[in-house]
């Protein structure tokens, strides 16, 4: 390949990162609530989220649905940081969960979590996690120290403030 040239994983990932960013209404470019920005060294990405932040919500999650939108997820926020564990009960889709810590920077990727499974997933010591299509976090190159722009990590130690 020439100096210039995308390799294949690089393309796929670039296109899929330019989807998600171009697809989505530019009324979610805005650091807000229903919106969700990453970046890290693949570039940046946006979704769409639903907002899980209450005991009912955060129970419910994603069980029983039988389809995410690609440029879609679920942003599970706590009240203070605490060690999080997920699992997979009446969830039909794969999902990756993006574990998040106060400062909004990635702290573990759990790719393709198995529809159904009860087995404890667990992410460390966090305050928020994101629910993706399983293997998009791959796909796009979400890994830990990546950074997350939403309100719920608005704090003075935010790594990428909404201010930005």
């Amino acid at each position: 390949m020439g100096s210039g040239a995308l390799n294949p994983a690089s393309a796929i990932r670039t296109g899929l990162a330019c989807f998600i960013a171009l697809f989505l209404p530019i009324s979610v470019w805005a650091c807000s609530p229903d919106s969700v920005q990453v970046r890290g060294s693949f570039g940046q990405a946006r979704f769409s989220v639903e907002l899980a932040d209450d005991h009912d919500s955060r129970a419910q999650g994603l069980m029983f649905r039988d389809e995410l939108a690609l440029s879609a997820g679920m942003l599970f926020v706590y009240e203070r940081p605490q060690e999080l564990s997920f699992w997979m009960r009446n969830t039909r889709i794969p999902l990756d969960m993006i574990f998040i810590d106060s400062a909004g920077v990635v702290q573990h990727v759990h790719e393709n979590a198995i529809p159904f499974d009860e087995t404890p997933i667990r992410g460390g010591r966090g305050i928020a996690v994101l629910e993706i299509n399983g293997g998009l976090a791959a796909r796009l190159g979400i890994a830990k120290g990546a950074e997350i722009k939403h309100p719920a990590f608005a704090s003075e130690n935010a790594s990428w403030p909404c201010a930005e």
